[in-house]
């Protein structure tokens, strides 16, 4: 028998008595570490917005079109008027899904749905991120400046529409990375999709259209390979629910746009106010601190040119469009935003064009380059997370910007406004509803002087004025008709010119008088003369403006649909004095 070699024979290794046996090697793992990463920005965000938690007053009114809406007396505010009183169309229709299910509170429900669709857009940002650097590991950049900046924790939910702003924002992003990396032959995605969620841009917000287009752009630049009829198809797909949605408008409301586009005059300049719209968010929170950081971090990036092979030689030019798309559509939404005078609420419209200016540098590859300035901005962060806030609370800022969210928590006491149980203290409001109830007829509520007066009405249904919509609308029962002085839910003041330099949002203002003619209130009204009620009910009778109340008034019928939408041009632009003896005299003449 042939004995084996010794050199075929397996080395037999001994374990020096007392020691532990050899442990393998540790390796670092990649896709652990971009797991880790990823979970602890979208943790932290999570925990910082739910601590913030609350429903604005602007939250209520969609609130209040969504009970509307599933009552069966339609998308409107006030049963009976159809008036677009919600920026965000998706948005109101969104909330209602959870509204169909028994036992589910809207308000909360609001809230939830913002707090996830906000997480998931910062998710998405960030996959995005990490797939158009093609990054083996990754360092958080921007997502530091969107995790620690407080005005994104507090409209995280607040009722309003930005966490669905933001999650459109890292889907259209992450989509739009996708169709990139198929351009690479990598495996992406389909094209529809982007093109689906293109289109709902003026759905998500109107002015988002401005970044809807700059996507688009980019979009055609990937998809121009694939011929003109494949390019046409996918706008008829983009375009097939905008356009379907804008006749409806048009034909249903009677105006181009929402109602909230007439009493913010949209159209208008306002380039001082904006100025400091913009100064009151950047200097709150030293944000050019933050600013070098992430753009020292995306330089970073210029060192690892060369290094992503053959492969990506020939699609330079295709990722250079994607990577630049969200930043110009950040700096046109800031434009607009600032052009039009910004908003009334701290940071609130300011946070979508951050949020895209951000985009491509959500994360960036892990290299010596980017790891300095990734701590810089770190260290912003952890400053910003803990010191710095805006110098105001309980009372209006530098020009007319509010803390909103610490404004009602000051005014009534409660750490999370959410429910109309928690907004039932609020001043005034409660007393109105109170006495408009124990009319024995429809009545006039309105303040005066203040305190409330109550007048008979020659209307079929009651009617409270307050400017706080959403509180009286959360408070007064779906029966009872409410209206503001700046024109959110009542054409007749959003038709009216504003107080040239009033405060953004709130400057139409209408005088107490046009809701008393407009309410049938006669005779000595205690705090309004005779003589300006006549004025107003004058201005009311012009034929004008008698069309423009019919066309939200009158019942819809297919002759009224028509007249709606040949008018909605028209109507859109129509305007009249504020002061009731000017407008009168401007239809008599």
């Amino acid at each position: 028998m042939r004995s084996r070699s010794i050199d075929t024979v397996a080395p037999v290794h001994h374990t020096p008595v007392g020691l532990p046996p050899a442990r393998p090697d540790v390796r670092f793992r990649p896709g652990l570490w971009n797991g880790a990463v990823l979970v602890l920005l979208l943790g932290a965000f999570a925990a910082l917005v739910w601590n913030r938690r609350w429903m604005s007053d602007d939250g209520l009114i969609v609130l209040r079109t969504v009970r509307n809406l599933l009552a069966g007396d339609g998308p409107v505010f006030n049963a009976g008027e159809r008036v677009e009183a919600n920026t965000s169309t998706l948005w109101t229709y969104l909330l209602a899904i959870p509204g169909l299910v028994p036992g589910i509170t809207l308000n909360w429900a609001a809230v939830v749905l913002g707090l996830l669709l906000s997480v998931a857009g910062l998710g998405l940002a960030v996959d995005a991120a990490r797939r158009l650097h093609r990054a083996r590991t990754i360092l958080p950049a921007g997502a530091l400046v969107v995790v620690a900046l407080p005005p994104f924790w507090d409209f995280g939910t607040s009722g309003l529409e930005t966490g669905l702003v933001t999650a459109w924002l890292g889907a259209s992003w992450w989509l739009l990375v996708r169709r990139l990396q198929v351009r690479r032959g990598e495996a992406g995605g389909r094209a529809w999709p982007l093109a689906v969620v293109v289109g709902l841009a003026p759905l998500v917000r109107p002015d988002l259209a401005l970044a809807g287009l700059v996507v688009a752009a980019a979009f055609v630049v990937l998809e121009w390979r694939h011929g003109v009829r494949r390019l046409l198809a996918l706008v008829a797909v983009a375009a097939v629910v905008p356009v379907g949605y804008e006749i409806f408008r048009m034909g249903y409301y009677g105006l181009l746009v929402p109602s909230t586009a007439l009493a913010k005059e949209a159209s208008d300049a306002r380039w001082d106010q904006g100025g400091w719209y913009l100064l009151d968010l950047v200097q709150t929170y030293r944000l050019w601190y933050a600013g070098a950081g992430v753009l020292l971090a995306a330089l970073a990036l210029w060192s690892r040119r060369g290094r992503t092979g053959p492969a990506a030689s020939g699609t330079r030019g295709a990722t250079l469009v994607v990577a630049l798309a969200p930043v110009v559509a950040g700096l046109l939404l800031g434009v607009y935003v600032t052009r039009v005078g910004g908003d009334f609420m701290h940071g609130r419209m300011l946070l979508p064009a951050l949020f895209s200016l951000l985009l491509p540098v959500m994360v960036v590859p892990a290299t010596r380059w980017a790891l300095v300035p990734v701590l810089g901005t770190l260290v912003w962060a952890a400053f910003c997370l803990t010191s710095l806030r805006p110098a105001y609370g309980e009372h209006l800022g530098p020009h007319w910007i509010a803390n909103e969210r610490l404004y009602y928590v000051l005014l009534l006491g409660h750490p999370h406004p959410v429910t109309a149980e928690d907004y039932a203290t609020h001043p005034m409001v409660g007393e109105g509803v109170a006495q408009l109830t124990a009319a024995p007829g429809p009545s006039l509520a309105i303040v005066g002087g203040g305190r409330w007066y109550v007048y008979p009405a020659a209307t079929e249904r009651s009617t409270l004025v307050w400017l706080n919509l959403g509180v009286a609308g959360e408070l007064a029962p779906l029966d009872v008709r409410v209206l503001d002085g700046v024109g959110l839910v009542n054409p007749v003041a959003g038709h009216a010119t504003g107080v040239p330099g009033g405060r953004i949002g709130h400057d139409k203002d209408l005088l107490p008088e046009w809701f008393l003619a407009d309410a049938g209130v006669r005779g000595d009204t205690g705090f309004v003369g005779p003589g300006f009620v006549d004025d107003a009910r004058r201005a009311l009778d012009c034929p004008a403006t008698r069309e423009m109340l019919a066309s939200y008034r009158d019942p819809l019928t297919a002759d009224r649909f028509r007249q709606n939408l040949t008018g909605a041009v028209e109507r859109t632009s129509y305007r009249y004095p504020r002061e009731a003896a000017a407008a009168a005299a401007v239809c008599g003449s």
